[in-house]
């Protein structure tokens, strides 16, 4: 049976329905421009790429990644792994991410990560298949969730600008801890994927 997607139009309805300033974030920017990836390999790479990056930064250094390549069309995992670490650090990659990409890329060949699986797979599921690459922790896993899935109820609680959103959102003294976040965003269940990408517009331009 395969996961359900984001229903953008139901998310919408529902979020407006929720007390804060929600409403006005989303007439302000629209819906979030979400839409499922043909290319799992390709977006669990970008996220290795964006890891502890500004969004500016990190559209740079994956400019400059798929330089390396013709067409800039991302890489194959063959394609990757035979390309050195060195290449890689020279399109500004740390050496550690460099290593990831090498680790993901052989792991798709060796059959850890199964994409054709995804559709299927629960959240905990694709978590324990998907930490096995070196580099790839619960960060990496939620954006792949929000941004290549589309899974519809994801919260990033170690991401921090949904904690820093979150925090100007509903004016707390300090950056909320995990368990604080999932309280606060009860409201927002089962579209926290979707309300997370505002709480990102949140800290762009403060609180409405």
């Amino acid at each position: 049976m395969s996961q359900p997607v984001v229903d953008m139009p139901a998310a919408l309805r529902h979020l407006r329905r929720v007390p804060g300033p929600m409403k006005a974030l989303i007439r302000r920017h629209g819906a979030p421009p979400l839409s499922k990836t043909r290319n799992s390999f390709a977006s669990l790479g970008r996220a290795i790429v964006s890891q502890q990056l500004s969004g500016k930064a990190a559209d740079t250094i994956y400019g400059r990644f798929l330089a390396l390549y013709p067409r800039r069309r991302f890489p194959r995992p063959d394609e990757l792994l035979a390309t050195p670490i060195e290449t890689l650090r020279g399109a500004g990659l740390s050496r550690a991410k460099a290593s990831s990409l090498h680790d993901l890329a052989a792991k798709f060949q060796d059959g850890t990560v199964i994409p054709r699986r995804f559709v299927h797979m629960d959240e905990d599921g694709l978590r324990a298949m998907l930490t096995q690459v070196k580099g790839i922790g619960p960060w990496s896993v939620d954006m792949f969730l929000i941004f290549g899935l589309m899974r519809p109820d994801v919260l990033p609680v170690g991401d921090l600008g949904v904690r820093k959103g979150v925090q100007a959102y509903f004016g707390t003294e300090a950056l909320p801890d995990a368990e604080e976040m999932t309280a606060l965003s009860e409201g927002w269940r089962p579209y926290r994927s979707v309300a997370s990408w505002y709480m990102w517009r949140v800290v762009e331009e403060g609180l409405p």
